[in-house]
């Protein structure tokens, strides 16, 4: 939310693990080499592989558990702020850059060979839009969310794994408030289930939606929420653990230590939304995620909290401010402000 082929180097970096003596379940840290970068986007591909971007065109890759990250440049690139990320593999990932398009911001890039390469699949001028997450269905199928124009989503459409993209027809779409957006925050505004299911949450609004198509979007009914609403807050993260069964965190990130009903749920695809417990540390969470155990662990700048009951009652873990997690062979990650990047170390 507002508010090229280039040759890259890689360098292996070696990551001291600051663990506190006797703690079970907790953040490993690592150096990410990046202090002065906002990391908004991370993905797990299995327990080996992960990735993550960042503000300053920051990208970063595992290969090894997160052992070692490497460096991955992207010359020509450097005023982009890459927000979105999806990954299918150790060579092949997507890169997407938040910003204003009248600025030269509104960018998607692909890599096929590890990072060592990039090419721009997609970019505009076009004033007004402004990208905020990205991800597949399968390999071949995907979509892009950015901010609405003329008040409907401006989605992007891909059918041949992100070697091109098409905007979407906004005719099918639901109108939209005044200031309805999603939030560029950790890549998880949008969220994706099955071979066709996506949904999409919005803030900046007095009242929150969520908004699901059953079909690649062609078609889409929307929903409201008792997630609070307002120009700086709403729904930042959204997760479905298959088709039926979701949860969303939210807050406001003018204050982002407020206590506040940031958590709500749905059990029914989400057709309808209800108040979730209050997570502690309270205040605005932006990415939700499942542990294996069915725990759920959602991050934000006012901390990570824990949830053994499906976002019913919460504990609190860390008050390390994070932005994004995402899970994958039982692993997960975390990444945030001031290059932090943390594995999770379960009890």
């Amino acid at each position: 939310m507002t508010h090229l082929h280039c040759k890259c180097f890689a360098l292996a970096l070696a990551l001291p693990l600051l663990v506190p003596a006797g703690a079970r379940a907790e953040w490993i840290w690592q150096e990410s080499h990046a202090p002065q970068a906002a990391f908004r986007a991370v993905q797990a591909v299995n327990g080996k592989v992960a990735w993550a971007g960042g503000s300053g065109a920051t990208c970063r890759r595992t290969v090894d558990g997160g052992n070692t990250w490497e460096v991955l440049a992207v010359p020509g690139a450097t005023n982009l702020d890459f927000r979105g990320l999806f990954a299918f593999d150790d060579q092949t990932a997507l890169l997407m850059g938040a910003g204003e398009a009248s600025e030269g911001l509104a960018r998607i890039l692909r890599t096929t060979d590890g990072g060592r390469s990039w090419q721009v699949v997609f970019q505009t001028q076009e004033k007004g839009v402004f990208l905020d997450g990205i991800s597949f269905w399968d390999r071949t199928n995907g979509m892009a969310v950015g901010d609405p124009l003329e008040g409907k989503w401006f989605l992007l459409l891909t059918k041949d794994g992100g070697q091109s993209w098409e905007r979407a027809a906004p005719a099918g779409l639901p109108a939209m408030l005044p200031n309805e957006a999603a939030f560029a925050a950790g890549n998880t505004s949008m969220v994706m289930a099955g071979p066709a299911d996506v949904w999409l949450a919005s803030g900046g609004a007095e009242r929150t939606h969520i908004f699901h198509s059953p079909d690649r979007a062609r078609t889409w009914e929307m929903s409201e929420t008792p997630m609070p609403g307002g120009t700086t807050a709403g729904i930042y993260g959204l997760r479905f653990f298959g088709a039926q069964r979701g949860v969303a965190v939210g807050g406001d990130y003018k204050q982002e230590k407020m206590p506040s009903d940031n958590v709500i749920l749905s059990r029914d695809g989400g057709r309808t939304w209800q108040k979730g417990g209050r997570t502690d540390p309270p205040g605005l969470k932006e990415t939700v995620v499942m542990l294996p155990g069915n725990v759920l662990l959602a991050v934000g700048p006012s901390g990570t909290s824990l949830s053994r009951d499906f976002g019913k009652t919460w504990q609190k873990a860390d008050e390390a401010p994070l932005h994004t997690a995402s899970c994958a062979g039982g692993e997960c990650w975390a990444a945030g402000a001031h290059g932090k990047i943390g594995k999770w170390r379960g009890d």
